[in-house]
């Protein structure tokens, strides 16, 4: 064929690939809690895209997206061995979903912190089904064919991850609710005040600092109403008195952003049910917390 009997064929495939990239990287970052990596596999997706026979693919979404979920598949596959050398209690990368609260989604399911970290003990295809049909609203004959199984093992799949959340997680509070809540416990932190602080947690309250090996974060979660509170406030005078705040947003709930000399330190959320606070993410790591923060200036 002479140069110019196409009429722009990569020009009409980047506009279908732009169109569905919010799409693709809420999928990639749901199924592996790290918005670099799910930058990775959309820019895989991408690669893959262009060389494809396109005339061949009848759906480019239905391509696009199978791809895509394969693809995070295999890194969330390889990211699993490289968490078992992490130092210290791994938590999902933070993002910022005040633009856009869904994420690319039809919903704005499985993008909280806390599920994230709860969708991390399914393996990665477990994770994946329960993603596209709970946040994308996937028929159970298209999550089939994306994982290439049958329809009923993926209705299987998404009941187990079903289960499990449902295990993990009590019925969490309204949204305004959680915001009153992380305010009485901020305030709590900041003095010290163990009275306070044993009122707002609930009494199997886990506290996750994710340091990724820096000084400071504690190795391992933190347990229990008591121990919580008392490490809270032995640490307190320590970090508190040189340190700003910042009430910002991620992943779809209010979360602070606390600041030394101006450089972020440590993202603050928390998971909170009728009962309380029970669950505490510390997100310290500075390659999570350095792109999160720039984000948000953007």
């Amino acid at each position: 064929m002479h140069a110019g009997a196409h009429p722009d064929p990569l020009g009409q495939a980047t506009e279908e690939f732009l169109r569905l990239r919010p799409r693709l990287f809420g999928i990639a970052y749901r199924i592996l809690g790290s918005a670099a990596e799910a930058e990775d596999v959309v820019q895989e997706t991408w690669v893959r895209w262009q060389k494809a026979d396109r005339d061949a693919v009848h759906e480019p979404g239905a391509f696009l997206t199978a791809v895509t979920a394969r693809l995070a598949i295999n890194l969330a596959q390889s990211a699993r061995m490289r968490r078992e050398t992490y130092v210290g209690p791994w938590l999902p990368e933070p993002v910022d979903t005040a633009p856009d609260p869904q994420l690319g989604a039809e919903r704005a399911a499985a993008v909280e912190m806390a599920v994230l970290l709860v969708l991390e003990k399914l393996n990665p295809v477990e994770r994946t089904a329960y993603v596209l049909r709970e946040a994308f609203d996937y028929p159970y004959d298209r999550v089939a064919e994306i994982l290439e199984t049958s329809k009923a093992n993926a209705r299987q799949l998404v009941s187990r991850a079903r289960r499990h959340l449902a295990d993990e997680r009590r019925e969490r509070v309204d949204p305004a609710t959680h915001r009153r809540l992380l305010e009485v416990f901020l305030s709590a932190a900041r003095t010290g005040d163990l009275a306070v602080l044993e009122d707002v947690l609930t009494a199997d309250v886990v506290s996750y600092s994710d340091g990724g090996g820096i000084r400071g974060a504690s190795k391992i979660p933190v347990v229990g109403r008591l121990h919580v509170s008392r490490y809270l406030a032995a640490f307190a005078p320590r970090f508190w008195p040189q340190a700003e705040t910042r009430w910002v947003e991620a992943n779809g709930r209010p979360a602070v952003l606390v600041l030394t000399a101006g450089t972020p330190v440590a993202l603050l959320s928390v998971d909170v049910c009728a009962e309380g606070i029970d669950r505490i993410m510390w997100v310290m790591n500075p390659a999570k917390l350095t792109p999160y923060a720039a984000s948000l200036a953007d």
